[in-house]
């Protein structure tokens, strides 16, 4: 090769890579990788949750507008107003508005417009937080939860039955008090669990055939009997749980509040930060790429199931050794099936359960006090929680009232659809 090609080829590498360096950022024909800038700071990543935020708070925000409308229809004297509307129509609007500002002035303030009513309201919302961190925690794991009721059932059970029968000191009877609730709403759950996990039963049928199973078979027939009989009563109803089975109160406020805000750090470490809680997270997003992996989903549901029941076992604790009811035919009142909707509401992640629960038990509390102070029925407060519900369950419809731009994102896992 002759000096003069040798110098040629070199005079057209130099033009090439000229044409490299000045080609125009983002060109592609000539193969040119665009690179930062030195100085130039690359864009921090979107936040994945603020769109599902924006969508909660929207549907809160809906709710109430039709929870609005509703209260001005059931309003006599705005009802009244519609009849000549067409002549006086701020007749309508001022009966309306005085209708509207007393409801929701009577459920804030009768909710948390004083210390006695912010700590009535967690109270109330203590119970919904546990079992609502158990739906959570089978939503995770691609399982629907409809058990939580009769988790709750046996759980109450468990835990009144040692609360009312044991002789222990202070302290140690409240403690296995509240083991022997978790592990009865555990083995009521392990069982649609292992069910699933063995025979391949959807858990939607074994979870309502095991309510059933609780609440009309197993709490009533046990009440009959002479060990959960209160003496001297012909009423299915069984003995108060001694004193020392009881959660320590502060003011109106008792322990189990603070139980349930632990219980949701555990759930939230257990789901993000521990190694079953990738597990359940992937056998929730692929059950069989989970098993290609090397996983056990048969063990993943099991598990998940066993400490679902175990969150609501702690759940019917809040009510039992709380405000030391004793177990009736209505123990659990319908607080499994209110945990569904906080964990729907919650985006099944579990600050977004706690916030869930202390809004439903604010609008449970605050119902209350806006049928005695502005005579709404107490109903609204529950339609108000089915409206929430409502809109939260149809994101794309919300997000076309508010203008949002769809995004991709939402790594929360919820359960699948029927057949899965």
């Amino acid at each position: 090769m002759t000096d003069e090609s040798t110098s040629a080829k070199r005079s057209d590498s130099d033009e090439h890579a000229t044409d490299v360096h000045e080609a125009a950022p983002g060109s592609v024909d000539k193969g040119v990788v665009d690179r930062p800038e030195p100085d130039q700071k690359p864009e921090p990543p979107a936040a994945t949750w603020l769109p599902d935020a924006i969508t909660t708070f929207a549907s809160i925000v809906l709710a109430l507008l039709v929870g609005a409308v509703l209260i001005a229809l059931s309003d006599e004297a705005a009802v009244e107003s519609l009849g000549y509307v067409f002549s006086y129509p701020q007749d309508f609007f001022y009966f309306a508005g005085q209708a509207i500002w007393d409801s929701y002035s009577s459920l804030v303030s009768g909710s948390v417009g004083s210390i006695d009513a912010i700590g009535i309201t967690l109270v109330r919302a203590a119970p919904l937080i546990c079992a609502g961190l158990g739906v959570t925690l089978a939503f995770r794991a691609g399982l629907f939860n409809i058990g939580a009721q009769g988790q709750l059932v046996v759980g109450a059970l468990f835990a009144g039955y040692v609360g009312f029968t044991w002789d222990l000191p202070p302290g140690l009877h409240l403690v296995a008090a509240i083991l022997a609730g978790m592990i009865g709403g555990a083995l009521w759950g392990a069982t649609a669990g292992f069910l699933k996990a063995r025979t391949g039963a959807h858990e939607v049928i074994t979870t309502i055939m095991l309510n059933y199973l609780a609440t009309r078979f197993l709490l009533i027939y046990l009440l009959s009997k002479d060990a959960f009989q209160r003496p001297g009563s012909d009423n299915a109803q069984s003995p108060r749980p001694a004193d020392s089975a009881r959660f320590p109160e502060i003011g109106n406020v008792h322990l189990g509040v603070l139980v349930a805000i632990a219980a949701a750090i555990v759930v939230w470490w257990l789901i993000e930060r521990s190694t079953f809680g990738f597990e359940l997270r992937a056998v929730g997003a692929n059950a069989d790429a989970a098993r290609t992996a090397g996983m056990s989903p048969a063990r993943v549901y099991t598990m998940a199931m066993l400490l679902a029941g175990l969150l609501a076992g702690l759940a019917a604790t809040m009510n039992v050794l709380g405000k030391g009811d004793s177990l009736s035919p209505g123990v659990a009142g319908s607080i499994g099936f209110d945990a569904i909707t906080v964990a729907l509401l919650g985006r099944a992640t579990p600050l977004g359960t706690v916030l869930a629960g202390l809004l439903f038990g604010a609008l449970s509390v605050g119902g209350t006090a806006m049928q005695a102070s502005a005579g709404t029925p107490k109903e609204l407060g529950d339609v108000l929680q089915a409206l929430i519900v409502l809109f939260v369950a149809a994101p794309a419809l919300v997000r076309g009232i508010i203008r949002l731009r769809a995004q991709g994102g939402g790594a929360t896992v919820m359960a699948k659809g029927w057949g899965s």
